[in-house]
């Protein structure tokens, strides 16, 4: 990371910017182009690792990709804010950020389904205990990205 004075490595505040941002872009290379794609997710830690879940149609590009590479980038932001200043170099922006890359695969089963789908709406809605008709959770694919790699980074106002 080329500012160090900007990177956050204290696991708590990392937990906090993930759970302040609504959005995580997911990124693949795709014949040798970046194809990138915002969902909603919801995450979890398991065995000292970050595990991100997204739901998803059964078929098209995204899905194909997973099935063809299994790796994945992805970003999150939050905290967004325009410093103005009377020059253009003066200018920045105040943010918080996350990005990193994993595997990342489709879940199988449907009890493993259901719990990516808990996960994933307690973070979008804060609050547990959904139900996730069989209908529902046999029509959509649940997306599991295991972190292999994360940094952090956030420039605060002063």
């Amino acid at each position: 990371m080329r500012r160090k004075n900007r990177e956050v490595t204290d696991r708590g505040r990392i937990e906090e910017i993930i759970r302040s941002c609504h959005v995580c872009r997911l990124g693949f290379v795709d014949d040798g182009r970046a194809y990138i794609v915002p969902m909603n997710f919801g995450y979890v830690e398991e065995d000292g690792k970050y595990v991100f879940y997204f739901h998803s149609a059964k078929e098209g590009r995204k899905i194909d990709l997973i099935r063809n590479g299994g790796e994945a980038g992805f970003e999150m932001d939050a905290d967004y804010a325009l410093k103005t200043a009377e020059s253009a170099c003066g200018y920045t922006a105040y943010y918080s950020s996350v990005i990193g890359r994993g595997k990342i695969e489709i879940v199988e089963g449907e009890e493993q389904k259901r719990r990516g789908l808990g996960v994933l709406m307690r973070h979008i809605a804060g609050r547990e205990g959904w139900e996730f008709p069989d209908k529902m959770v046999s029509a959509v694919n649940v997306l599991k990205l295991t972190v292999e790699e994360l940094t952090a980074k956030q420039h605060r106002r002063e």
